[in-house]
């Protein structure tokens, strides 16, 4: 796997999800996806691969209701493998457990889709080597073509054990109500590149990957920011490679006067569309 979810890229680290059922929710993670647990509490259950580090959090609020329809937020998280061997494996576990699922080749990647017990979207990938992407005018190519679902399963036919080690939160694609104002947002506020089009979207990185980021408008135009009680994205996290590169988008931020503010280690802020975004490093 490449470099592209580590120094002197912003990458996505985290991601945090509010679920109906806790139980349920994290019942799901471990048997259809295969994350670890490494934290769990009444109403939070921190998930992870490799046994120290959080990718994915699922909280229960109090006053949880079912994710409406039409509005901005979570598209999907999306899990990246360290290899087509491992998609292999998972996918086989996929069709074993007879989970549904939906699937797509996009040129850079090979990708697999499905919706957790409450809604939430997940794709689990596996990239092809940056050096088979094709570029033009600073923009890869990128489509949604039939995946060769039968070349991945004869890649492997190793035994499933849950998500392998080397496994990384790969992006996170965002629902929002203004694709202008959002795409500004991730550029001039966090200094993100566009990277590539599709109608109704823009897909962001930083050191020339496919995205770490991508927004849309599919939900329409205008949608409105989910409650704060409703099933969907609480926060994800932006990874920041030094203090000064994370100083830096800080003072973008404001110039651009989105919100800033300092919590204990980290900063918050949030896109126009209200997906709440914590800056780390």
């Amino acid at each position: 796997m490449e470099n592209f979810h580590q120094k002197p890229s912003i990458y996505v680290g985290e991601v945090n999800i509010k679920v109906k059922n806790l139980d349920n929710a994290v019942t799901f993670y471990q048997n259809i996806i295969g994350f670890q647990v490494l934290e769990r509490a009444e109403s939070k259950a921190v998930l992870t691969t490799d046994g120290k580090t959080p990718l994915l959090t699922l909280e229960q609020p109090d006053d949880v209701i079912p994710k409406a329809g039409n509005m901005s937020g979570l598209y999907h998280f999306a899990i990246l493998l360290p290899s087509r061997a491992d998609l292999s494996v998972f996918l086989r576990h996929l069709i074993q457990t007879g989970y549904p699922l939906g699937a797509a080749d996009h040129y850079v990647s090979e990708a697999l889709y499905l919706n957790d017990p409450d809604g939430n979207g997940i794709e689990v990938y596996r990239d092809r080597p940056s050096s088979e992407w094709t570029w033009k005018n600073n923009l890869v190519e990128m489509a949604t073509e039939q995946l060769d679902s039968e070349g991945i399963l004869a890649e492997s036919d190793a035994e499933w054990k849950g998500l392998p080690f080397g496994t990384v939160m790969g992006h996170i694609h965002l629902h929002v109500g203004d694709l202008q104002k959002a795409e500004e947002f991730y550029t001039k506020g966090l200094g993100f590149d566009v990277v590539s089009y599709y109608p109704q979207a823009a897909f962001l990185s930083t050191g020339g990957y496919h995205h770490h980021i991508a927004i849309n408008t599919w939900q329409g135009v205008g949608a409105p920011t989910l409650p704060k009680n409703s099933v969907g994205l609480n926060w994800y996290t932006l990874v920041f490679p030094s203090e000064v590169a994370r100083e830096n988008v800080i003072k973008q931020l404001q110039q651009v006067g989105a919100p800033v503010k300092k919590e204990a280690d980290y900063y918050v802020t949030s896109d126009p569309s209200g997906n709440q975004i914590r800056l780390v490093v």
